[in-house]
């Protein structure tokens, strides 16, 4: 019964977001039954070419326990995000962010409560590489991004994973659904690999190896009239390899688009 109520909000929420709200993929949380993300970001070009641009956004995320699917049921992070995009050549851009995440651990067995340590803060680094393809009808935008992870206790203590240096692979298609664009739709598909340093015993970096899968599908919604793009999605993660664990996210994002211009 709860997770009907829950699951009712959560689409009146949806709905109602559509009159001022767009797309930013949620960050995976760990295992998880489901969860879900609200994203809110401003977007600015930089110069009167479109060649640099800035997005900063803030973004929320809720975790379920491991024996329910309670969407909203627990915090799980905050995420304050700075990315600088350059679109260098007709068909290829890079950006350079950096990234401050202040995540909560929950116990594996209930009543999961916060474990120890019970939060960790993230600093992360990264730079990103896309060569965008474009038919009549079908964007499709391969994407490379290398991470560079550091993590500390609530009191910028040493954390149990001290570093981590992640490499990402993504192919997004995208299509418009009407003539004028307005609407279009999205697939993702991203696989991770990393290697961590450890705080503790013999502090060696671990093999670099395939982590996980994210898969991805987003509505989003352009109006001409107003500088805003609205999207709406759901994620799947797939965390391991032999027996892997999936977990369920509902995705709600907003995009303001040049709020400084004239």
């Amino acid at each position: 019964m709860n997770f009907c109520k829950t699951t009712i909000v959560l689409i009146c929420f949806l709905v109602l977001s559509l009159q001022g709200m767009a797309q930013l993929i949620p960050p995976g949380l760990g295992e998880t039954n489901a969860a879900s993300w609200f994203a809110f970001g401003v977007q600015q070009d930089l110069d009167d070419k479109k060649k640099w641009s800035s997005t900063t956004y803030v973004g929320i995320a809720r975790v379920s326990d491991p024996d329910n699917y309670n969407l909203l049921q627990k915090h799980s992070i905050f995420i304050l995000n700075q990315e600088f995009k350059n679109k260098f050549a007709k068909n290829w851009e890079y950006s350079l962010a950096l990234s401050y995440r202040n995540q909560r651990n929950y116990e594996d067995s209930a009543p999961y409560d916060l474990d120890d340590p019970s939060i960790k803060q993230e600093f992360r680094l990264y730079g990103r590489l896309s060569r965008i393809f474009k038919t009549s009808f079908l964007e499709i935008t391969p994407t490379f991004r290398q991470e560079v992870q550091k993590y500390f206790t609530s009191d910028f203590g040493a954390y149990p994973e001290n570093m981590r240096l992640r490499s990402r692979f993504r192919v997004k298609l995208k299509a418009p659904l009407t003539k004028d664009k307005k609407h279009s739709i999205s697939l993702y598909s991203e696989q991770l690999f990393s290697t961590s340093l450890s705080s503790e015993g013999d502090k060696d970096w671990s093999r670099f190896e395939y982590k996980d899968s994210r898969f991805s599908l987003y509505y989003t919604l352009s109006p001409e009239h107003i500088n805003w793009d609205f999207n709406i999605g759901y994620m799947n993660n797939l965390i391991g390899k032999r027996n892997a664990s999936s977990s369920h996210y509902l995705g709600v994002d907003v995009i303001w688009k040049n709020p400084f211009n004239r």
